[in-house]
């Protein structure tokens, strides 16, 4: 064989290897490249519903749990403070939850499936703070009239214990109430609808 004649045989056998290994180069870095658009474990968590277990929880004990990233409250509100929220109708900016704050299933006076549970995003819809749970009757720095419920330091927002929004305060809108429902008597699913059940 003299050098001027060329090896067919040899010479497809050495593309086709060439080309195998090229398609496995490109199929490496292609897999990585296309997992990283992918959400991370970290990501998908962070928008998971959340099961809370409330069966230990006590009149008037108050919660928290994190849905994708902000604070949910939950607080087992007694009878007495029931009673309150159907008196405070005149002060609330809001009192019937007109405003699209709420799945409609929670559009009563509780703002809730269960009256005696309250599940609100603890964030304030003024600028975002996150007021402090108050639910203590009348204290000196919120006056005669307060009947519990949740104070914003920040700016001076005040909520009932339905996160209703009193008037005249900077916070535009009531606490939200994140989609949730009951999967047992005691076990709620924060963060997924459900409705009432």
């Amino acid at each position: 064989m003299s050098n001027e004649q060329v090896d067919l045989k040899r010479r497809r056998m050495l593309t086709a290897a060439t080309a195998g290994v090229g398609a496995v180069g490109a199929a490496a870095m292609v897999v990585p490249f296309g997992m990283s658009l992918l959400p991370s474990e970290k990501a998908k968590a962070a928008g998971a519903p959340v099961e809370v277990d409330i069966s230990m929880i006590e009149d008037g004990q108050q919660i928290t749990v994190e849905w994708r990233g902000k604070p949910v409250w939950i607080v087992k509100r007694p009878e007495s403070v029931l009673n309150d929220l159907l008196t405070l109708d005149g002060e609330l900016a809001d009192p019937q939850s007109e405003a699209d704050q709420q799945p409609e299933y929670a559009k009563n006076e509780g703002r809730s499936i269960n009256p005696e549970i309250s599940v609100l995003v603890g964030i304030c819809t003024h600028l975002g703070c996150s007021p402090s749970y108050r639910p203590e009757l009348a204290p000196a720095d919120l006056g005669d009239g307060w009947k519990g419920g949740y104070f914003c330091a920040c700016h001076g927002s005040r909520f009932d214990l339905a996160g209703r929004v009193y008037k005249s305060v900077p916070a535009p809108t009531n606490l939200i109430v994140p989609p949730h429902q009951y999967l047992t008597d005691t076990l709620i699913l924060v963060g997924e609808d459900g409705g009432a059940s």
